[in-house]
């Protein structure tokens, strides 16, 4: 049975765009499982520093935060962890006594996941994308010494700033390049979207690869991780992202970290709706 929030409850949130419903089912479902007198709301704003204001002022203890404001809340908070700074985006505050911190669990998930499926840093990669996320991946890549790296992004400007930070190249597309390693951090794949059927990289390139990552959590078998599976391809889903930066969010709020019983229980049950 759900604990009855009451006044003594502590809340987390999230801010994001367009607010979804994994992370609530996912932290609601462990306080559920573990008793713990917490309560999950996912959020939106129209005015982030009155938003970030009112979680010191409320005592909120921890938010996530998502698209569009990852960069923005920077400048809000109190203390930024390496995690966060290191790419200058965050997706996660944590409030301690009015003190609010800000991390990066995404980038802490994917250096998590290349370690538990332990790619080889002498890998070579292409990735995809140039937005905040492509930062937090090509950042987690570059610090657990992967440096052979190619950015794919058609917006020039961006791609090249991100190659640049990184210390990767720069290209508009792949072309007849067939990389070790094909990571796809961009909407494509992405149910509800304009490209929800398109493939990420040509086929000829998931077909020379010796792992493929897509960080589209929704659905997890995006065309592309289905085409890579049939090719019997080793993956990384954006399930695997989704779920384990989420577990580090809970573990920063509650100073807990369930069993991984209780992590695939609540990952069951996030993913039911």
């Amino acid at each position: 049975m759900a604990i009855a929030p009451s006044r003594d409850t502590t809340l987390c949130i999230s801010l994001a765009g367009r607010p979804g419903t994994f992370g609530v089912r996912f932290h609601n479902h462990l306080y559920q499982q573990l008793g713990l007198d917490y309560y999950y709301k996912a959020m939106t704003t129209q005015d982030l520093p009155a938003a970030v204001g009112g979680i010191r002022a409320l005592g909120i203890r921890g938010c996530g935060v998502s698209m569009p404001y990852k960069e923005a809340c920077m400048a809000l908070v109190d203390e930024i962890d390496p995690s966060a700074a290191a790419i200058e985006s965050v997706n996660t505050l944590v409030n301690t006594n009015g003190h609010l911190k800000a991390y990066n669990t995404d980038y802490l998930a994917v250096r998590q996941l290349l370690e538990l499926h332990q790619v080889d840093p002498a890998t070579a990669f292409a990735l995809r994308g140039s937005g905040g996320m492509a930062k937090a991946v090509a950042s987690a890549l570059r610090d657990a010494g992967f440096s052979e790296g190619l950015i794919i992004a058609r917006n020039e400007q961006a791609g090249r700033q991100l190659a640049d930070t990184c210390g990767y190249r720069w290209q508009r597309e792949l072309g007849d390049l067939c990389p070790p390693m094909l990571v796809n951090v961009t909407p494509i794949g992405m149910a509800g979207g304009p490209q929800a059927q398109a493939l990420a990289f040509p086929r000829e390139a998931v077909d020379a690869a010796q792992l493929v990552f897509d960080v589209v959590a929704m659905p997890a078998m995006t065309p592309l991780i289905v085409l890579a599976q049939e090719l019997g391809k080793p993956v990384i889903t954006g399930l695997d992202v989704i779920a384990l930066q989420a577990l580090e969010q809970f573990v920063l709020y509650t100073g807990i970290r369930p069993t991984v019983e209780q992590v695939e229980a609540a990952v069951a049950y996030a993913r039911e709706a």
